[in-house]
Formats: structure tokens, C-alpha cells, sequence
């Protein structure tokens, strides 16, 4: 900063000092001009008053003589005497300089001529008189060379002044100005480094020294609310442990609930057909039983069996959802030839015999990551529920799109919709609005976890009305 600010004032400097020289030079030169000019006619007129009166009283001859003398006096180049009608009658010194004012002559007229000389230019004053004219050529010497001492000793003063102005400005600037910013410098540095405390300059300049002070302050404001902040910082890390192990309660809780909510449903629904087959066992055993009840027995035990092992599959449907095949090997799955299938399956069925049913599909669905037989039993447990949800002269629609990188299937129904206090458990298991030996309430819980395998989603839209209506969102397999 010193040598930039130094370089700016040494600029500064030559602005104001090259000016300055240039305009004392041209003043120096039109002053020497100025009275090279007034000496050259007062010496000029000398000569020719001297020359004019010696005229009257002397011959030509002798007036060349005094020409001579003349002549022989320090810077004269030439004298002339001319008569009134501008004829040369004496002549001393450079004849062509004589020609050369003759050419120029106004005999009642005093002129100072300027002429070309071999040595230069020369000036010639004309002096008349009563029977013609004098005509004293002399020297301009060179005004430029006269000048060049005095320019010098301007350029040397100037130059020793503004050196003496910014050696002084330097030291005046490292004394005021940089000391006290390195000192703010290595101050700032040290407690960006991790440093507690703020070294105040006391030299220098008055607003560098109130700019340290005010970084003190700076300082041991940032200080004291950086303790505040690591304060806050462990209370923050302190209440996230808390968090953290409250939350590990939870979700151990949580899984307990899960597990009981499980093992309640899991006994509830086995339960009653364990009941009923034990019951029949122990009318078979007591014996005394036609052939006919006999066989009516087994049928209803065998039922109850079904009824078993359907609520036992389910169960391993709801742990696997995806099935044992690996996600990158499975096949993608046709989603509109699962839809046909699946309805193809359900036109027999007895729920589906009074239902309207009504598919919205457009031509060429991509196929999603779920494999054909996973993508109709998602579709198939969705539209019994409708069919079971809206009953005989029900309507359902099941559409589908695509969006981006997502197909969308839904399907609605014009049914009583869904009670809003089971909505936020409708999708875990053994949670059903069906009676009791309907439904399993594994149904939507097996949904879920085929659609959130392959990183979809499904939920109740809960923004519909005039029935039930469930979303499903697969990514599409490109």
C-alpha cells in the first residue's frame, strides 16, 4: 500500500512540476527574446546616431573607415548607409545582410527587421535620418541556450523537492498509516488463530487508533456470544442425546405395540377357527354321528382349516412382500396385462356379479418394477376391497397415467368411504372394517409393502368424497 500510495503522489508530483517547468521555460525564452530585442535597439540606435552624425562631416571614404570600427564592436554582424532613395553608400561587414535590409528599407521609418544570417537568425535596426538611412545589423544569440542554465536549476530544484516530498510521505505513511494496519493485521490474525485477546494500537493515526478500539469491541462481543453460542451448542447436544434416547424408547415401545397389536390379531382371527375346529373334534370324538354329520363335520373342519392356512399366508405375504426373487433380477411387470388378468379373475366372482366396473387405461403403460403376477395381486386386493366396500350396485373405476417418471393407478368407489378413525392405521396389519371372518386386515398392509419395495408409494385420498378412492405411485422402468 505504501509504494502504491508513493507511486500515485510521485504521478501527482510530475502532473503538477512538468507544467510548471514547461510554462518557466517558454517565459524564460520569451523574456530572454524580449530583451535580446530592446539591447539590439538600443545598441542598434547607438550606432546609427553615432554613424548619422559622423555622415555630415565626413566623406564617404572616412565614413567607411568609422563603419569599420564600428563594424569591429562586439555582436555586429553588418552596417549600412543607404540614401533616401534606399542606395547603398557605405557598407561595412556581410554585404548579403546588407542587400537583405536594403530590400526591406523604409528611409523615414524605424524598423527592427529580423534577417537570415550564416550564424543564425540576426536582427537589423533601421534608423532614419534627415538624407536616408542607417542600418545596424547584430547577433540574436541562441535564447534557448541562455535559458538551459536557469531551466536546469528549476528541474533540479523541483526534482530535490518532490524526491525530499515523497521520501518524507513514505516514512510519514509507514509511521501514521501502515505500523498501525500491520498491527491490526497480526491483532486480527492472532484471533482468527484462536487468540482471546485484541492488541489496540495506540500510535498512528486518531482513526486507525478509534478503528482498533472499536475491533476490540468488535471482538469481545463476538467472543462473549461465541461462549454463549458453544453454551447453547452442548445444551442443543445434551437435549439430541436426550432426544435420541427417548426416541430408541419409542421406537422399542412401539415395536412392542406392533408386536402385541399382532399377536392380539393374529389370535383373533386363529382363534375362532381353532375354537370351532376343536369344538368339532370333540363332537366326532364322542361318536353317535351319522355318516351324513360325519361328513358334514369334516367339511366345516376343513373350511376352518382353509380359513387357517389363508391367514397364515397372508402373514408370510405381509413379512416377504417381494417375494424371494432379488429386485435387480426380477422381470418388470406389465401393468396393463395384469389389470386384464386381474379382472379376468374377478368377473366369476360372486361379489363382482352386481358391481360396475370401469378401467380408464391409456395404449402403451411402461412397465414398473413390480413383475405381472406382484402387479395383480396389488390390483386384486385393491378392487375387492372396493367391491367389498360399495356391495351389490356399486361402481368402481380403476384409472392409470403417467407422469414423468411415475404411473399412477387409481381406484375409487362410490361406497361409505373410510372411517376417519382407522385412516392413520388403514395399512397396518389385522386393521379391517370388514366383520369378522371377512377379512384379515392383511390386505392393504400387503400392498404397501410390495408398492414401498420398489421405492413407490400408496395412501387413502383423503381429499375425495362420495366414497373411498386409493392411490398407488410406481417409478417406471425405462
Amino acid at each position: 500500500m505504501r509504494l502504491q500510495i508513493v507511486l500515485l503522489f510521485g504521478g501527482l508530483l510530475l502532473c503538477a512540476f512538468v507544467p510548471l517547468l514547461y510554462a518557466i521555460a517558454t517565459y524564460t525564452q520569451v523574456a530572454l527574446r524580449q530583451v535580446r530585442v530592446e539591447h539590439a535597439r538600443q545598441l542598434g540606435r547607438a550606432i546609427a546616431g553615432h554613424v548619422l552624425e559622423a555622415r555630415q562631416r565626413r566623406t564617404p571614404a572616412e565614413l567607411e573607415s568609422l563603419l569599420n570600427a564600428e563594424f569591429e564592436t562586439g555582436g555586429v554582424e553588418a552596417i549600412g548607409v543607404y540614401d533616401r532613395e534606399r542606395r547603398l553608400i557605405a557598407a561595412a561587414g556581410a554585404r548579403t545582410l546588407v542587400e537583405q535590409v536594403r530590400s526591406k528599407l523604409r528611409p523615414d521609418q524605424e524598423a527592427l527587421v529580423e534577417l537570415d544570417a550564416p550564424r543564425g537568425t540576426a536582427l537589423a535596426v533601421v534608423v532614419p535620418g534627415p538624407s536616408g538611412a542607417v542600418a545596424a545589423v547584430l547577433r540574436a544569440d541562441d535564447h534557448s541556450a541562455r535559458a538551459a542554465p536557469l531551466l536546469r536549476l528549476v528541474g533540479l530544484y523541483a526534482g530535490v523537492v518532490g524526491l525530499a516530498t515523497l521520501l518524507l510521505a513514505y516514512f510519514a505513511l509507514t509511521r501514521l498509516i501502515v505500523q498501525p494496519l500491520d498491527a491490526l493485521t497480526r491483532a486480527a490474525r492472532r484471533v482468527a488463530e484462536g487468540g482471546r485477546a485484541w492488541a489496540v494500537p495506540t500510535s498512528g493515526a486518531s482513526e486507525l487508533v478509534e478503528l482498533g478500539e472499536s475491533l476490540e469491541t468488535m471482538t469481545e462481543r463476538l467472543l462473549s456470544e461465541e461462549q454463549a453460542l458453544r453454551r447453547k451448542i452442548e445444551e442443543v447436544e445434551q437435549a439430541t442425546e436426550q432426544l435420541k434416547a427417548a426416541q430408541a424408547t419409542l421406537v422399542r415401545s412401539e415395536r412392542l405395540a406392533s408386536v402385541g397389536r399382532l399377536a392380539a390379531g393374529l389370535a383373533h382371527e386363529v382363534g375362532n377357527p381353532l375354537a370351532a375346529l376343536i369344538g368339532l373334534e370333540d363332537l366326532l370324538l364322542e361318536g353317535g354321528l351319522t355318516p351324513s354329520e360325519q361328513r358334514d363335520f369334516l367339511g366345516r373342519m376343513r373350511k376352518e382349516t382353509e380359513r387357517i392356512h389363508r391367514i397364515v399366508r397372508d402373514l408370510l405375504q405381509f413379512a416377504r412382500p417381494s417375494g424371494s426373487e432379488p429386485p435387480d433380477e426380477k422381470e418388470p411387470g406389465d401393468v396393463e396385462l395384469a389389470v386384464h388378468e386381474t379382472v379376468t379373475l374377478l368377473k366369476p366372482q360372486k361379489s363382482f356379479s352386481d358391481v360396475s366396473l370401469e378401467l380408464v387405461l391409456p395404449d402403451a403403460l411402461p412397465r414398473v418394477p413390480l413383475n405381472t403376477h406382484e402387479i395383480v395381486q396389488l390390483v386384486l386386493n385393491l378392487l375387492l376391497n372396493a367391491a367389498d366396500a360399495c356391495g351389490a350396485g356399486g361402481r368402481i373405476v380403476l384409472t392409470a397415467s403417467v407422469m414423468g417418471r411415475w404411473l399412477t393407478l387409481a381406484v375409487e368407489d362410490n361406497g361409505p368411504g373410510v372411517p376417519e378413525q382407522i385412516r392413520g392405521q388403514l395399512f397396518e396389519p389385522f386393521v379391517t372394517t370388514k366383520e369378522v371372518g371377512k377379512g384379515t386386515g392383511l390386505g392393504l398392509a400387503v400392498c404397501r409393502g410390495l408398492v414401498e419395495s420398489v421405492g413407490g408409494t400408496i395412501e387413502l385420498d383423503e381429499a375425495f368424497s362420495g366414497g373411498a378412492r386409493f392411490v398407488v405411485e410406481l417409478p417406471v422402468v425405462r
